[in-house]
């Protein structure tokens, strides 16, 4: 059968994980799923952001005979993964339209001497009929489908051109399918394999938990912008990634923060293909240390030492909140996150929403924000709910949130959500925020007069606070599914079940005092490491990191990562043997770059300087 060389000895797989990759031991659920792989059979891989899926079909790749192709949607990020492989020794090539002509020669011509295991190519090219005609030809062993979740519609990331990928099954029978995604819900998986007509598949669904990254929300005052630069001022120094909302507040963010001397690039789909391109390589190699960006940016991307990300909007779901967190951290060191939300971005949210005109995709829309913004409003652990999303139980008390470090002030606003609830309920339950506000602070506007709301007992009974006090509770009665809006003619809010409780004085409502005070938000400072030498070293072996990475014309990352170099920093290695034991370090890489990295080890052991 193609692609099965079926049981293979346990110290074959890590003497080649060594050799190629650098490592001794595989990460949790990797060695299964190669086993299954090599064994023929199909399989589903739903793994975290840095969890390594990339092995899981390169290492097979490597140990059967015949051509494994990775289906790959985005031409950055198959560039960056065929770098990665070939500094790794692996024969990898690429197949897409951002070749010349040249280089597509080159390729077609190492394919037909079958001296490539490793083909990256998009979804359309795969939709080509001659193409698929050609992997024939070529002796295809295996199939790697990566970001598998693009194909079905409940994705966050639904991409039309992964649905051609349903004629691989039919025209390569006797192939296996390998399905990976960092992101599936239930529903998700169950389109995926069905869509690419998966049989009996070895399925894999690890938890979804990453304890590397720090999860917080806080209130948004104004546009955000002096509450992101505080944020990255505490970070100064390391690479990460804005998101924002709009293309304008993506310019306006990069315009504020390039004028407060941080080296920001702005990042959204109104640019131009090559000044794109030009954008994400000046991040990636760490010409830029920020970038600011539209959900459009982040797929693309393997750069594995972002050490935070911001949100500075509200995103559109958990799921691509989850995602676009989650590329913080791949190399597995500790990063940073935090999510500023206000009033504005669930209006503005909800207007786009509205735009939407199939029932079911809008329904879909609602969902979504109705998820995110139980998110932003709870009171729990954040991991409780954000795993939950994908269908995993997490106990709580992580220590690696704002809820459980206590950085997330809580206050007793039951009181004041009482009034909230009975202005709904006796204004009959389909009036919106604003004037529901209007009501508890006493504002007779013509609305209120023309309805007789000004001789309601609530009205007035909230006059000790302004209207966007009151708006921000509304907001937070709303996160939490106190109150629930309506659709159409009756598009105000109506109570749930448990906003009746606790009208009822049978539920108490605890807000975030930041949220309803719209305080100065502090986002404390992740622990610094000491100035000891090993933090210099590491600071030396970065420089000598980039200075390889420009010449060989690769991102700094795949010469080597953040963690490799911090072992590297701890461990102080000065003889070959003593490298390779580093994780991440390779017999190629060894042989590639050792004697540089050794050299400079040695000259800041002996004399404390970065002798470069």
């Amino acid at each position: 059968m193609p692609g099965s060389r079926g049981t293979v000895a346990a110290s074959e797989l890590t003497q080649a994980l060594k050799h190629y990759f650098g490592f001794s031991s595989f990460r949790a659920n990797q060695e299964t799923i190669i086993r299954a792989t090599l064994e023929g059979k199909d399989v589903f891989a739903a793994l975290p952001t840095g969890g390594g899926k990339s092995l899981c079909y390169q290492l097979p790749a490597l140990m059967r005979a015949g051509l494994t192709i990775v289906v790959s949607p985005l031409i950055a990020l198959m560039k960056d993964q065929v770098d990665a492989a070939r500094e790794n020794g692996i024969p990898a090539a690429v197949l897409n339209s951002s070749l010349s002509a040249d280089e597509a020669r080159s390729a077609w011509r190492e394919l037909a001497a079958g001296r490539i295991r490793l083909l990256y190519v998009s979804p359309e090219r795969l939709s080509i009929p001659d193409f698929r005609g050609s992997l024939r030809r070529f002796g295809l062993a295996g199939i790697a489908v990566d970001e598998a979740h693009c194909i079905s519609e409940w994705g966050h990331e639904f991409r039309p051109d992964y649905r051609a990928l349903g004629l691989l099954r039919s025209e390569f029978p006797a192939v296996p399918i390998a399905a990976f995604t960092a992101t599936a819900t239930r529903q998700v998986q169950e389109d995926v394999v069905r869509l690419l007509g998966l049989r009996n598949p070895f399925v894999v669904r690890a938890s979804f938990d990453r304890p590397e990254i720090f999860y917080r929300v806080a209130a948004k005052q104004g546009t955000g912008e002096s509450q992101v630069r505080e944020f990255i001022r505490k970070h100064e120094g390391e690479p990460g990634i804005v998101y924002r909302g709009t293309r304008k507040a993506v310019e306006k963010t990069a315009l504020y923060l390039s004028g407060h001397g941080v080296r920001a690039v702005a990042y959204h789909a109104g640019l131009d293909d090559e000044d794109r391109r030009l954008r994400q390589e000046a991040f990636v190699k760490d010409e830029a240390t920020v970038v600011v960006a539209t959900i459009a940016f982040g797929m693309g991307i393997d750069k594995s030492n972002v050490r935070w990300v911001v949100h500075g909007d509200l995103p559109r779901s958990v799921e691509g909140y989850y995602q676009e967190t989650g590329r913080a951290a791949r190399d597995g060191e500790e990063a940073d996150t935090v999510l500023f939300y206000g009033r504005a971005d669930i209006a503005s949210i909800r207007w786009q929403i509205g735009q939407i005109e199939a029932p079911e995709e809008r329904a879909r829309a609602e969902t979504r924000l109705r998820e995110i913004l139980r998110y932003v409003g709870g009171q729990v652990c954040r991991r409780i709910q954000l795993l939950a999303h994908f269908g995993e139980n997490y106990p709580g008390n992580c220590g690696r949130c704002d809820v459980c470090t206590g950085q997330s002030a809580r206050a007793d606003m039951t009181t004041a959500a009482m009034k909230v609830l009975s202005a709904a309920a006796r204004t009959g339950e389909r009036f919106g925020a604003h004037h529901l506000a209007d009501i508890l602070i006493g504002n007779a506007t013509d609305r209120i007069m023309e309805r007789g709301h000004h001789s309601l007992p609530t009205f007035g009974v909230g006059r000790d606070r302004d209207k966007g006090w009151w708006l921000s509770l509304i907001q937070e009665l709303e996160a939490g599914d106190f109150l629930l809006r309506g659709e159409g003619r009756l598009a105000g809010f109506h109570l749930s079940d448990r906003g009746r409780l606790l009208l009822r004085g049978k539920e108490s409502f605890f807000a975030s005092a930041g949220t309803v005070r719209e305080p100065a938000v502090e986002t404390p400072l992740m622990p610094a490491p000491p100035a000891a030498s090993p933090e210099e070293l590491f600071l030396c072996l970065k420089q000598v990191r980039r200075r390889i990475a420009e010449s060989r014309d690769v991102p700094p990352y795949i010469v080597f990562s953040d963690k490799t170099l911090r072992a590297m920093a701890k461990d102080q290695p000065t003889d070959p043997a003593g490298l390779l034991r580093c994780p991440g370090v390779g017999d190629r890489k060894l042989a590639v770059y050792g004697g540089d990295f050794l050299k400079a080890i040695r000259t800041f052991c002996d004399t404390g300087e970065c002798g470069q």
